[in-house]
């Protein structure tokens, strides 16, 4: 792969600015696709200003369910050319599931690579999601190579890994590695000081209003304006509820994120024919998007925000 500077505004906002960002001059098997609907909202500053950086300490990026943390990073890589190698965090992650492992192959032992190890080798992004679901002892390991050391496989007679200079590592959590104090996010652990000590911390939340109607103009032209304001309304009343920052109902269990809220217009999309039944397509879509997902105690009061929201306007 070949390392070359782009024009940070022309990539991000259509406008040449002459700031110059690094990426590569065309995508690898491992760079996302461009998605030309998606929308950077405000926290992308934050988070394009690092890769303007150099040498930059690593990213943490960390925000509610579905807000886009990651899509944010696999948009900006896709633009940059930038492959991405991914792992996802759980209680029993082990540091060789990210550095590799021995296996067999044609009848022989043969180390395979992780995607760490994958990712410092070829100058990617490596993208860690949900890394407050592990355990702190697990992430310590992780402490040398996010100042910058060789990686040492010991697995692998000792190979010695030196980070290329274009790798750069993220971190994409619910947390900021201090716990979960709501309640919210089952799993998640208080993380040792020492390796968020290593982190430029970035908090991502849900797109402004404007940015989510706009997006599901574009994608969804047949459904009326109205309704889609509607729809967004709706899901920011969802997320204040989620959040307990709303006295009209207890704290919901289930959120409505930016990807559910298009999959709710796609399936109000898809259920059209039911309003020739007198079955609203966006209530009957709703439920299969969301409230299926919640508990009954919850669907009620969906159902009774729903109500409020759209009671002034025709939902088929």
């Amino acid at each position: 792969m070949t390392q070359t500077t782009h024009d940070a505004g022309e990539l991000f906002s259509g406008k040449p600015s002459g700031t110059t960002i690094l990426g590569y001059s065309e995508p690898s098997i491992y760079t996302p696709k461009i998605d030309p609907l998606y929308a950077f909202h405000e926290s992308s500053r934050d988070v394009i200003v690092w890769f303007l950086m150099e040498k930059a300490d690593p990213l943490y990026i960390y925000g509610p369910s579905g807000c886009g943390k990651s899509s944010q990073i696999r948009q900006i890589a896709a633009r940059l050319n930038y492959p991405v190698f991914e792992a996802t965090g759980h209680d029993r992650l082990e540091f060789p599931d990210l550095v590799g492992h021995l296996s067999v192959k044609d009848g022989n032992m043969e180390f395979q690579d992780g995607p760490l190890t994958v990712a410092m080798k070829q100058g990617g992004i490596f993208l860690f999601n949900e890394a407050d679901l592990c355990s702190p002892s697990t992430l310590a390991g992780l402490n040398t190579i996010l100042d910058g050391s060789p990686l040492c496989i010991a697995e692998n007679g000792g190979e010695l890994v030196e980070p290329n200079p274009m790798f750069r590592f993220i971190v994409t959590a619910n947390s900021n590695g201090a716990s979960d104090d709501t309640g919210l996010y089952q799993g998640v652990m208080r993380q040792n000081i020492a390796f968020m000590d290593r982190f430029i911390v970035v908090e991502v939340g849900y797109p402004k209003t404007e940015v989510e109607v706009n997006l599901l103009q574009q994608k969804f032209p047949q459904i009326p304006t109205d309704i889609l304001g509607k729809m967004v309304d709706f899901a920011n009343d969802v997320r204040k509820n989620f959040m307990g920052n709303s006295t009209a109902h207890d704290a919901l269990e289930v959120t409505l994120s930016t990807r559910t809220l298009i999959r709710w217009a796609e399936l109000t999309m898809a259920f059209q024919p039911l309003s020739k039944q007198g079955i609203s397509p966006v209530m009957y879509a709703l439920d299969r998007s969301l409230g299926f997902r919640a508990s009954q105690t919850s669907r009620v009061a969906l159902a009774e925000m729903a109500k409020r929201i759209f009671n002034d306007i025709s939902m088929n």
